[in-house]
C-alpha cells in the first residue's frame, strides 16, 4: 500500500505519455466534481479513465491521502490492482460536502470520442461508497458535458478545451 501512494504523487500528465503514441496529439481537460452539501467527514474520491470495454485505463486524481481508506473506491481501487497496481494519477486533500474539485490534465485525442469514460468513485464515512457515482464519455474538442452523481456527487463536469 506504500508502493501505491507513492506512486500517487506522479504528474497527471503521465496520463498523456502512456496514451499517446509517438505522433498522437492531446487535449487538456478540465474536469470539476461538486460534492452535495453534507456535514461531517470529507470524502475520498477517485477519478479515472475508463477504456471502451469498462477496464481500467488510468487514474487521473485522487482526493484524499490516507491510503488505508482507498478500497472503499472500488471501481478504481479493483482496476488498479488488476493493472498491477501501477497509479499515474496526482492526490491531493480530501474533498467536503458542498465543495468542489477541479483538475486538469491532458488525454490522448485518440482517447477522445473513442469511447473512452472518466468515473468518479466516491467515499464519505458513514455515508456510504459509490463506484461510479458520476460518469461522463470524452466527447470532441470544444465539448462540454455535466450530468448528476448517483451518490455525494452533486455534478460532475468535463470540458474538453
Amino acid at each position: 500500500m506504500k508502493k501505491l501512494l507513492a506512486t500517487l504523487l506522479v504528474s497527471s500528465s503521465l496520463i498523456a505519455l502512456f496514451a499517446m503514441s509517438d505522433t498522437a496529439e492531446a487535449r487538456a481537460i478540465e474536469i470539476q466534481t461538486q460534492l452535495k452539501k453534507y456535514r461531517g467527514p470529507a470524502a475520498y474520491m477517485a477519478v479515472y479513465l475508463t477504456k471502451p470495454n469498462g477496464a481500467y485505463h488510468s487514474t487521473i486524481a485522487i482526493s484524499g491521502s490516507k491510503s488505508k481508506y482507498y478500497p472503499h473506491l472500488r471501481g478504481w481501487y479493483r482496476g488498479v490492482s488488476r493493472a498491477g497496481g501501477r497509479v499515474d494519477g496526482v492526490t491531493g486533500a480530501s474533498v467536503g460536502g458542498g465543495r468542489t474539485m477541479t483538475v486538469t490534465t491532458d488525454i490522448a485525442d485518440a482517447l477522445i470520442e473513442a469511447g473512452y469514460k472518466i468515473h468518479v468513485d466516491t467515499s464519505v464515512e458513514e455515508r456510504g461508497d459509490y463506484r461510479s457515482d458520476a460518469v461522463v464519455p470524452l466527447k470532441g474538442a470544444g465539448s462540454a458535458t455535466s450530468v448528476r452523481g448517483r451518490g455525494i456527487v452533486k455534478s460532475l463536469a468535463v470540458r474538453v478545451k
